[in-house]
């Protein structure tokens, strides 16, 4: 390791935990030479060390459990080729269950399992205790195990990482502090530390809690804050051995393993405490927080109720050691959008030694390539605005993320701390209302609606459940009055853009698969597509002006957009883009009756002829002036108002009274899901990713092949050879059950994918989902109509028709006339 520092590089990494480690060692990997790591203090000496070193091998994801899967399989090598132990032992793993809800999810975690390549399967107590002797196992109602997981000594693998990456030439320094960022014309130049600067084409931020102060000086906003996090060792104890498996207990927020002859026993409480520090002190090095044993009480008499051994044992250690936490429990990824070339791999949630092995390679990758080489959107960066990066903020809402570990995977829980950041103009109206309200990318929009009437959620309050929730009744009210009657849909936190100048239409033909030389006033549906020919997003896309487009995407995908566009904008061309989310408001009316209720408002003729799909117009609102657009995302006629916010309140309060008698309804999110999907529209995020292309996905009818693109070499060469897989909706025959997404989808008993996204599909009476079917031999329409279909919920397989056109399907006319 060489003390000397240069005075350039091709890439500066900052930070020498795992993480930076990781990422030195696989770009020297890739042959990237002229790789520098700097640490402030000595390898692994901030967060790592302390870690419990647990490397579980199955996420939720088949990405995040490809990461990890990284991670398992280079530190079971690591000491082979770097001559350094690193302490890797395959002990397995034990995650008990003692309520119902908890065996559903880890009978849905162990189907998924099969589909991401991990062995799992569901044990019942008895053997759960023979795998963890000192288990107390008569409350449980089985375990789920997987064999193998592993465990590292934490403060040994940035070493080996590093040794690694410094015999394919890379330096290491320590003991050298990065002081700020250097930057010109939006692009990162390089690094200043106590020594003096560094150039550079690339640098990359790793360096856990310290990472976000740095960032910020020079306007990079990285939302991350340090949290408590405890575990105790205890002495040794009879019967305790190093090769325990990983023991988890999530019902009592606990997890244990074999240290030595003792046992370590660590907590993810559902709530814990922020370290309220104004700065990070620089020489925080292998140091930890004082014991918190108040703090520590709940776990702890958990823990000896789970191993009775605790209850009389003494207790050689308790690490109270500050880890850094994001807002939704995913950490920090990739290219920031503020400045070109500067790379972070940060804010772990307690999860960096599971998944630093991994990700290191991916962000290499990443970096290799200029972007993502598979769809890493949970964690991409891009995925923050800068008002996440709010301090307040961060503190209050890194309590509850710590917990998220181990509290139920409902598939649509909300958060509960740090609520009502961003909020429609309409918000306070929906609330009267009875609106239950979730949160996306920091806007407060309404799910549902309570009501009075027997069978429906009469409070806007949530029972979670894998089955049919408290709500049911009310979403299939408002999911109906879209179908039957007419609707209105807060939708406001959509993320709007305008893209303006003389090149604007250039740029855009470029980047968007589908043609936008449209005349003024049409709307098109269009994919932005990466190398891969995979969806960075897709958006729509009306044609205001000459020179003139606005766009519209996901409300999650406000940054992620912007960076993607402007990022492919050539040097000199003449265009600009412009956020204008916070400028305009979104009503959808949609339903049957929604050209009749638009009529009794506005002067504009709303007929076919004079408005007809596909197009956009300003029109009257009362004495508002709205910009409608002819378009639907539930499969029924309708429009959507784009209204400056100001007007909201009043445009909504005309909608509501001029429909009461043709019984308008306040409809939530949570129709729009289950609307959609009978429908077969797909969600970006969710149906389609980087990942998937608009072939496998059966969009190619929304690309114009005849002009250039970006991505159209992958797609014509997948269009020549075929596909391996396709999307297809699935309808369940039993109509009892709800696929909520990530149910294991069988064709002829044999695994072949599993569902992207899934709700009860009230005009069809069943659950409807949707999901890739998958065969290396290639994917047909006669492959998908010929087989037999199951979807696994909740460890029970149900029946389940595939379809490639939308399963509910009403005369063209009810929309399009």
């Amino acid at each position: 390791m060489n003390p000397e520092l240069p005075s350039e590089a091709r890439v500066v990494i900052v930070g020498g935990g795992i993480a930076g480690a990781s990422v030195a060692y696989h770009l020297t990997l890739l042959g990237w030479k002229d790789v520098v790591l700097l640490e402030q203090n000595t390898l692994g000496a901030g967060t790592t060390w302390h870690a419990a070193g647990m490397v579980g091998r199955l996420r939720t994801t088949t990405t995040m459990t490809r990461i990890n899967q990284c991670s398992a399989e280079l530190y079971s090598r690591l000491e082979r080729e770097t001559g350094h132990p690193v302490g890797w032992k395959q002990v397995g793993s034990v995650i008990v269950g003692k309520s119902r809800e908890r065996m559903q999810q880890l009978h849905r975690t162990c189907a998924m399992a099969e589909l991401m390549g991990v062995e799992a399967r569901i044990v019942g107590p008895e053997e759960a205790r023979a795998h963890w002797p000192l288990i107390r196992h008569e409350d449980l109602l089985g375990a789920a195990l997987l064999p193998h997981d592993g465990k590292v000594i934490p403060k040994e693998v940035p070493v080996a990482l590093c040794k690694g990456a410094a015999s394919r030439g890379a330096r290491i320094i320590e003991g050298v502090r990065v002081q700020s960022l250097t930057h010109r014309n939006g692009r990162i130049t390089g690094v200043v530390t106590h020594r003096g600067p560094i150039r550079a084409e690339y640098v990359v931020l790793t360096g856990g809690m310290w990472s976000r102060d740095l960032a910020l000086r020079c306007g990079v906003n990285l939302p991350l804050h340090p949290v408590e996090h405890h575990y105790v060792v205890t002495e040794p104890i009879e019967g305790a051995f190093d090769e325990l498996p990983l023991g988890r207990d999530p019902d009592l927020c606990i997890y244990f393993r074999g240290e030595g002859r003792g046992i370590m026993l660590g907590a993810f409480q559902k709530f814990t405490k922020p370290w309220a520090v104004d700065r990070i002190p620089d020489d925080f090095a292998f140091k930890l927080l004082e014991p918190d044993w108040e703090k520590y009480q709940e776990p702890l008499a958990n823990g000896r109720w789970r191993i009775p051994a605790l209850e009389t044992c003494k207790f050689e250690k308790f690490v109270n050691g500050p880890e850094s936490f994001t807002p939704d429990n995913n950490w920090l990824m990739g290219e920031t959008p503020e400045l070109r070339n500067l790379y972070v791999m940060t804010g772990f949630n307690s999860v960096g030694i599971a998944t630093s092995g991994g990700a290191g390679k991916y962000l290499a990758e990443w970096m290799q390539e200029g972007e993502p080489t598979l769809d890493l959107w949970s964690v991409d960066i891009r995925r923050f605005a800068p008002w996440a990066n709010n301090r307040a903020y961060l503190r209050e809402r890194v309590t509850e993320t710590l917990g998220l570990h181990y509290q139920m995977a409902w598939p649509n829980r909300e958060f509960e701390t740090a609520r009502g950041i961003r909020r429609s103009p309409l918000h306070d109206r929906l609330a009267a209302a009875g609106a239950w309200f979730g949160v996306k990318a920091g806007w407060e929009r309404p799910n549902w609606f309570a009501r009075a009437g027997a069978g429906f959620a009469t409070r806007p309050e949530v029972e979670y459940s894998f089955d049919r929730q408290n709500w049911f009744a009310n979403h299939g009210f408002e999911h109906q009055a879209a179908r039957e009657r007419v609707a209105l849909f807060d939708q406001s936190a959509f993320s709007k853009f305008l893209v303006t100048g003389p090149d604007a239409l250039p740029a855009l033909q470029r980047i968007c698969g589908n043609n936008v030389d449209v005349p003024v006033g049409r709307i098109v549906y269009t994919g932005l597509f990466n190398a891969r020919g995979g969806f960075e997003s897709d958006l729509t896309l009306v044609r205001t002006g000459e020179e003139e487009f606005y766009l519209v995407s996901g409300t999650a995908q406000a940054v992620r957009d912007s960076h993607w566009i402007r990022r492919h904008l050539h040097p000199g061309e003449r265009a600009a883009l412009v956020d204008v989310t916070a400028a305009h408001g979104v009503l959808g009316v949609m339903g049957p009756g929604a050209r009749e209720l638009l009529s009794r408002v506005t002067e504009a003729d709303l007929s076919n002829e004079a408005f007809p799909f596909g197009t956009s117009r300003r029109i009257s609102l009362g004495w508002t002036t709205v910009r409608a657009l002819r378009i639907t995302y539930v499969g029924e006629l309708g429009w959507e108002l784009h209204i400056p916010v100001e007007q909201m309140p009043a445009a909504y309060d005309l909608l509501m009274k001029a429909g009461a008698d043709l019984g308008v309804t306040n409809a939530g999110h949570y129709a729009i899901q289950s609307l959609r999907l009978e429908k077969s529209f797909r969600a970006w995020g969710a149906d389609i990713s980087p990942d998937e292309t608009p072939v496998e996905a059966g969009l190619a009818f929304a690309i114009d092949w005849n002009k250039e693109f970006l991505g159209r070499e992958a797609l014509i060469r997948q269009r020549q050879s075929g596909v391996q897989r396709r999307l297809v909706t699935f309808v369940l025959k039993d109509p009892a059950p709800v696929p909520w997404g990530y149910e294991p989808i069988l064709r002829n008993g044999t695994p072949v994918g599993y569902t992207t996204s899934g709700a009860y599909g009230h005009t069809l009476g069943a659950g409807v989902a949707m999901g890739y079917v998958k065969n290396e031999a290639g994917v047909d329409t006669d492959f998908i109509l010929s087989g037999t279909y199951e979807l696994n919920c909740n460890g029970v397989l149900h029946p389940a028709l595939p379809h490639l056109r939308p399963p509910y399907d009403p005369d063209r006319k009810r929309i399009l006339a």
